[in-house]
């Protein structure tokens, strides 16, 4: 059946939803993309491994109006993380409901969840785009070389579109799978929200951190850069959000050690869909995170008027400096400390960043014009020729 180019049937493939959101920004990516392109009038699916529910909390099937089709993750793999995450009955699924959908959109990972169906999307016909989130490197990890020949490369290599976020990324792809495939460039997007009030004076302000509390994310900086800032009086709270991946134990420590364990808190992870909310109670938004190709995060804070501060290589900091909407700072734990105290010394700076940061969403990252570009994506896709 020809595909109808005005009611796309769209699935799109996750690796992971879960209470606590800890697969992070391919999650709010998914659903960010799909709630848009419903509201353009196309019919989107979410597939993905599902765990952290029970019959008192059971998995969702349906979010923002984009139903949900879940599978329960089953570790295959143990000891790498998400990478060894599989979802048994995806596949047969899929194969039963494949002419329900005109194109599949995999949020693909070197893992057992999205490889194994963007592989079976590509062998029944259908076209598939790819969407790594940097997740697709040059990697000397023992398990990358064999699963990148038997299922990352091959699949590489039949995509109809592979999606890439900035440059770094496609020099990435470029170097696991040559340079002669269909790349295509596509920023993430978000909704801008209500505003924050992040310049306010009559309560004490919060400088948040929200992600996941992993190595790389560096939340021993954030807690650091907080207790230098209240040693020198600095009239401030201090809040880690997300689910631990292996770093709370050192930061409890490090907090319970300050002696400032009434201003500075981890409140563990939140659903997805309260994040937003969460972050307009913030005055301050602080990703110390090293080599970040593209946090949802920092998008996120920025479309509810928050100030950011990151680092240089975040792949967002150009966009962060040129509407002004933070500070962006090196890698030292001086720098961070500094930026932050600057922004939390100064409600009137804090209040025009945020204004300029929402500014920037709206004009280059509002999720609307992210689908219309991605629904044209797939319009081009569906007419090509299946790649063998």
């Amino acid at each position: 059946m020809t595909a109808n180019p005005d009611r796309l049937r769209i699935l799109q493939i996750v690796t992971l939803i879960s209470p606590d959101a800890a697969y992070g920004g391919p999650e709010r990516v998914a659903f960010n993309q799909t709630a848009a392109l419903t509201r353009l009038g196309h019919a989107a699916t979410v597939a993905a491994a599902v765990r952290g529910y029970d019959a008192a909390h059971p998995a969702p099937t349906e979010r923002d109006g984009v139903p949900i089709a879940g599978f329960r993750a089953v570790t295959a793999l143990p000891g790498i993380g998400f990478a060894g995450l599989s979802a048994p009955g995806m596949v047969a699924w899929f194969l039963r409901r494949r002419r329900d959908f005109d194109v599949v959109h995999v949020h693909v990972a070197r893992d057992l969840v999205t490889l194994p169906i963007g592989t079976a999307a590509a062998a029944a016909g259908l076209p598939v785009v790819l969407q790594s989130h940097g997740m697709i490197d040059p990697s000397d990890k023992l398990a990358a070389k064999p699963l990148d020949r038997m299922l990352t490369l091959p699949l590489l290599r039949r995509a109809h579109r592979i999606l890439y976020l900035n440059d770094t990324e496609h020099a990435n792809l470029i170097a696991v799978a040559g340079p002669d495939l269909p790349y295509t460039h596509l920023i993430n997007g978000v909704t801008p929200d209500q505003p924050a009030d992040p310049g306010r004076a009559d309560v004490v302000p919060e400088v948040v951190m929200l992600c996941r509390m992993h190595a790389r994310k560096r939340p021993t900086a954030f807690v650091e850069a907080a207790v230098a800032l209240l040693r020198s009086g600095a009239r401030a709270r201090f809040t880690l959000i997300g689910p631990d991946e292996g770093e709370m134990d050192a930061v409890q420590r490090m907090i319970d050690a300050s002696g400032f364990g009434d201003a500075i808190t981890w409140i563990g992870a939140l659903e997805q869909t309260a994040t937003a909310a969460r972050m307009r109670e913030a005055a301050v938004y602080v990703l110390p995170s090293v080599d970040e190709p593209y946090p949802m995060s920092v998008l996120e804070a920025m479309s509810v008027g928050l100030p950011v501060v990151v680092l240089d290589d975040n792949g967002l900091a150009p966009t962060v400096a040129r509407y002004g909407g933070g500070l962006v700072v090196d890698r030292s734990i001086e720098a961070l400390t500094d930026a932050i105290g600057t922004l939390l010394a100064d409600a009137p700076m804090r209040a025009r960043m945020g204004a300029a940061a929402r500014e920037a969403i709206v004009e280059t990252h509002s999720i609307d014009a992210v689908a219309a570009r991605l629904a044209d994506v797939y319009r081009s896709a569906v007419v090509e020729p299946v790649r063998r």
